[in-house]
C-alpha cells in the first residue's frame, strides 16, 4: 500500500464513529416539542373537533437512524484498516475473513428486522392517512408534524462529518481511491444521506414522515446489499487462511 499516514486514517475513523453516533442518537435528539397547536388547526383545516392535544409531540422519525445500517458497513471497513495497524499482517489477514463473516450475518439479520418494522409502520401510516377524517387526524396525532429543520441540521452534520472521513482516508493513503468497493461504499453512504435530506423537503410537512419511512426501507435494503457483499468477499479470504494455516501446519509438522 506504499505509505500509510496513520494519524489521518485514525482521524477518519474517529469523524465516522462520531457521524454514526448521530445518526444512532437521532431518536433521542430529534422530535418530542409539542405540536398540539398545530394538530388542533389541521383539525379544524378538515372540520374536525378535538379536545385537549396538549400531549401530541413530534415525531423523531427513521430515517436517519436507519442511516446508521448503512454506515455500519463502512465503519466496519474502516476499522479493519486500523485494525490492521495494531495487528500482525499474518493475524490480521486470518482472522478478519471470519470476523466479516460474522459482521454481515449480523447485519442482514438486523437489516432485515428493522425493514419489517419499518414496513408495517409504513403501512399504518398509509392507511391512516387515507382514512379521513379520523384516520389522518390519527396520523397528524402520530407522525404529522415532523421536525424537518432540526432533522436537516442533524443530517447536515452527518454529511459534514462524512466528507470528512472520505477525505481523511485519501490523504491517509491515495491508493484507496483504486479500492472500487470502499469508492462505491463512501458513495453510497453519501448518497443516502443526500437523498434523505431531499426526501424531507420534497413534500408538505405533514406526509414527511411517510417519506421518511420510505427512506428507512431503502437504507435497510442498502444495508443488506452491502452486507451480502461483504459475506461474499469475506469466503476468499477464510479461504485463504485455511489454506495458509494448513500450509504452515504442514512445514512444522515433523511427521509430515
Amino acid at each position: 500500500m506504499g505509505a500509510l499516514r496513520k494519524p489521518f486514517l485514525l482521524l477518519a475513523m474517529l469523524a465516522l464513529v462520531l457521524a454514526v453516533g448521530v445518526e444512532v442518537g437521532a431518536g433521542l435528539l430529534l422530535g418530542g416539542a409539542d405540536a398540539g397547536p398545530a394538530l388542533a388547526g389541521g383539525a379544524a383545516d378538515l372540520g374536525v373537533e378535538v379536545a385537549d392535544v396538549s400531549g401530541v409531540s413530534e415525531p423523531s422519525g427513521r430515517g436517519t437512524g436507519y442511516l446508521a445500517l448503512v454506515d455500519a458497513a463502512a465503519l466496519w471497513t474502516t476499522g479493519l484498516f486500523c485494525l490492521g495497524l495494531v495487528l500482525p499482517e499474518r493475524i490480521h489477514g486470518r482472522i478478519q475473513g471470519v470476523a466479516t463473516l460474522i459482521f454481515s450475518i449480523v447485519l442482514i439479520i438486523v437489516a432485515f428486522l428493522a425493514l419489517v418494522f419499518a414496513f408495517v409502520e409504513l403501512t399504518i401510516m398509509v392507511s391512516l392517512f387515507l382514512a379521513p377524517p379520523f384516520g389522518t387526524l390519527a396520523y397528524l396525532a402520530l407522525w404529522g408534524f415532523f421536525p424537518v429543520g432540526d432533522a436537516s441540521v442533524l443530517l447536515g452534520l452527518v454529511l459534514l462529518l462524512k466528507l470528512a472521513w472520505a477525505a481523511l482516508l485519501l490523504l491517509a493513503q491515495p491508493k484507496f481511491l483504486q479500492n472500487k468497493g470502499l469508492v462505491l461504499l463512501i458513495g453510497t453512504s453519501l448518497l443516502c444521506t443526500v437523498l434523505l435530506e431531499f426526501l424531507h423537503r420534497l413534500v408538505p410537512v405533514i406526509v414527511v414522515s411517510i417519506l421518511d419511512d420510505v427512506g428507512a426501507l431503502v437504507f435497510a435494503v442498502v444495508a443488506i446489499v452491502w452486507a451480502l457483499v461483504l459475506l461474499i468477499g469475506a469466503i476468499p479470504a477464510i479461504v485463504k487462511a485455511i489454506r495458509a494455516t494448513a500450509a504452515l501446519r504442514a512445514e512444522t509438522d515433523p511427521h509430515r
